[in-house]
Parts: structure tokens; sequence; C-alpha cells
């Protein structure tokens, strides 16, 4: 039962039909971990936190660089060489210390993962790292949990979210299979605008929301492209691929 500094702060979004008290106390009782701190991780982690969501379990070995502050807008200049997790942790429970927060301040390994997504409903790829993508995409198929992906590269985003406790259920490495020796351009070798990565970490979270809500979302199996210059949003359907190294070895 929500309290009465509860129904206060949630209230707006509380009067909504698709949430109401029900809702919230959906979202009370969510354990989501968000993978990557950075442009994606900041707009997602800060509107998860700031709709009520009990725990949330930050991972992100980076510490914080001058680089960042023109689009991971969770952190101040005096932040600087400082732990991203940790920043990023007592942010978001200043904002609102009604709910749980976790810093984890390790990059996301495989064997860690596994044993973290016991206690985790729903994760957020918001890195810019294909290994840890593709990862993050076959512990959560094996532990059967909902994951919402996303990058950004200059003015273009992609979104795409799994619910792997439906089956059958295409993958990440459907639409992008792994590549030996791939090389990938991240934000650090490409460039990116701020706001882009704005919008789609937000995309992310209203993603991340409904799934809690028990709601489906619009990104499910299908590939949401963001053109930053245009504001044409564009979605396309996803197939499982029969040839896929992840889905066709169950």
């Amino acid at each position: 039962m929500l309290s009465r500094k509860e129904l206060q702060r949630y209230s707006r979004q509380i009067m909504l039909p698709q949430v109401g008290e029900g809702g919230q106390e959906k979202l009370a009782a969510a354990r989501v971990m968000i993978v990557g701190l950075g442009g994606l991780g900041s707009p997602a982690a800060l509107y998860l936190a700031a709709a009520g969501v009990g725990e949330l379990h930050l991972v992100d070995g980076d510490h914080v660089d001058l680089s960042n502050l023109q689009r991971q807008v969770l952190y101040k200049t005096n932040h600087r060489d400082k732990s991203k997790a940790q920043v990023a942790a007592q942010q978001l429970a200043a904002a609102n210390p009604e709910i749980r927060v976790h810093a984890h301040a390790c990059m996301a390994e495989e064997s860690w993962l596994r044993e973290r997504m016991k206690s985790i409903d729903l994760v957020l790829d918001c890195t810019d790292n294909l290994e840890i993508r593709h990862t993050l995409n076959r512990v959560c198929r094996a532990a059967g949990r909902a994951v919402v992906m996303a990058s950004v590269r200059g003015f273009s985003g992609q979104l795409i979210s799994f619910d792997f406790a439906r089956q059958p259920s295409p993958c990440y490495a459907c639409l992008f299979p792994p590549r030996d020796e791939e090389v990938v351009e991240n934000c650090s070798t490409a460039g990116v605008i701020g706001p882009a990565l704005g919008v789609v970490g937000s995309m992310q979270a209203l993603e991340a929301i409904r799934f809690l809500l028990g709601q489906q979302p619009a990104s499910l199996a299908r590939l949401h492209l963001f053109e930053a210059q245009t504001l044409e949003l564009r979605p396309l359907q996803l197939q499982s691929d029969n040839g896929c190294p992840v889905c066709s070895k169950e």
C-alpha cells in the first residue's frame, strides 16, 4: 500500500489510467539493472528513479571525464575522476530518497551478470560496447529476463527490446550477429550529439516503465530508428533467425 508521501510524489502519474495506484505499486516492487551510465544511462536512470522504480542497480566501471559532461547529464564538473556508478547512485538517491539505489563500479562480465540476474526483473542496455551488448543478450535470454537496448551514433539512434520470458522470441543476435574481431565506432571515435542521447535514453525509460506495468512496449522485437536531424522515427519488425548463434543453440 502506498504511503501518503508516495501518493503525493507520484500523483501525476497515478492519475493516469495506465498506471493508477496498482501500477505505482508494481513500479515500487520492481528491480531494474542499468548497464552503462553515460549519455543513455543518465536520462534513463533519472526518469526511472523519478518514476519510483523501487530498486535500481547501476553498473559502470568508468570514471567521470571532462569530455563526458557534454552529454552525460547525471554528472557535474566537480565529479571529474570519480566513479560514475557511485556518483550516479548519490545523485539518484538525492533526487528520490524513497527508492533503493545500488552502485556497482565494475564492468559487466558474463559470470557476474548471470549471478546478479537472479534478483533482477528488467535490464537496460545503455552501453556503447557491442561485446557487452551481446553478453547481455545471452545472459538475459538464459535467465528469461526482459531487456531494453539502445545506441546512438552521431545524430542517429536505435532502440529495441526483448522479453525473454515469452517464448519463442528473437534476440539481438538475430538482428546483428556477432563477428570475430569486429570493430564498431563509439562516441569517442565517431562523435555524438547530446540531445539525441537524451531522447533515446528517455525512450528506454518509457519502454522500461511499460514493461514493469505489464504492458507491451512498442519496441518489443521492433527496431526503432531515430534520426535527430529530421526527427524521423521509423519502426522495423524483427523476425527470428534460424541460423542465429544464440537462438539456434536452444
